[in-house]
């Protein structure tokens, strides 16, 4: 079943896109030299909304017909990985676990990638093509995200120059759209790798989604029929034989 099939689907996916929103907000806002009130009052936060994840996740469980399927499926991992930090508030841990869990809090922004997995999005069916936009469109917030996240775990305690999820923005930008002013700069080996793998991830996730838009374009005006011969995917509005192997296809037209 649709999430969005239903009016309250509608409402509750709305909600929980909302919720992802805030709790990406209290991660970044947590990087900042905050008061410690505020800071309590972003922990109290983060717990009421992975509260209603968990209440979401046990809601999917008890839905699924195959729920072993369900537990193996990405989106179900990434709605887990999305929980689990929660609990290190409750334990005492040592620094490096600690950082281990802050970049598990991180990843929780791939939870947008659910409201994108088909055509049926949260307001309802939308073209397929405005969804490969909304999924480029997601794939660069990702990759900026992800990557500023890292960069700031990595490089905040030791570089001067990066000491909010700010100053880690301003050098993913920098970095990925190849502008290189040279103020801010890895100073760690660990930072030198997220910086390869953001550039990498760049350079090979962003254009092939863009592909994907443009072969779209491309096929915007062609009937989407698959020839029973040889395979071939769309052909002309007004084509009655595959241009490929001359089979004839079957085109319904309006009276």
């Amino acid at each position: 079943m649709i999430d969005c099939e239903t009016i309250p689907g509608k409402l509750i996916d709305m909600f929980i896109i909302i919720l992802n929103l805030i709790v990406c907000a209290t991660f970044v806002i947590d990087t900042y030299p905050i008061a410690e009130s505020t800071r309590q009052l972003l922990i109290k936060i983060e717990i009421v909304i992975v509260a209603f994840f968990i209440i979401e996740y046990i809601a999917r469980l008890y839905g699924a017909r195959n729920k072993l399927k369900h537990i193996a499926d990405i989106y179900s991992v990434i709605d887990l990985i999305a929980i689990l930090p929660i609990f290190a508030l409750f334990f005492p841990l040592n620094i490096g676990f600690l950082k281990i869990i802050r970049i598990f809090r991180m990843l929780r922004i791939f939870r947008f990638l659910r409201f994108t997995a088909d055509p049926h999005f949260f307001f309802g069916t939308i073209t397929v093509h405005l969804l490969k936009v909304v999924r480029l469109a997601i794939t660069i917030l990702l990759i900026f995200f992800i990557s500023s996240g890292l960069f700031f775990q990595v490089e905040s305690s030791i570089n001067p120059e990066v000491n909010t999820f700010g100053d880690a923005f301003y050098y993913t930008v920098v970095t990925l759209t190849t502008v290189g002013f040279g103020d801010i700069l890895p100073v760690s080996t660990a930072g030198r790798m997220v910086t390869v793998i953001m550039i990498i991830s760049g350079i090979i996730l962003i254009p092939w989604q863009g592909s994907q838009i443009v072969k779209e374009w491309i096929h915007k005006r062609k009937k989407d029929i698959t020839c029973p011969n040889c395979g071939l995917r769309y052909h002309d509005a007004d084509a009655s034989h595959c241009k490929s192997c001359g089979h004839v296809i079957y085109q319904a037209y309006e009276d």
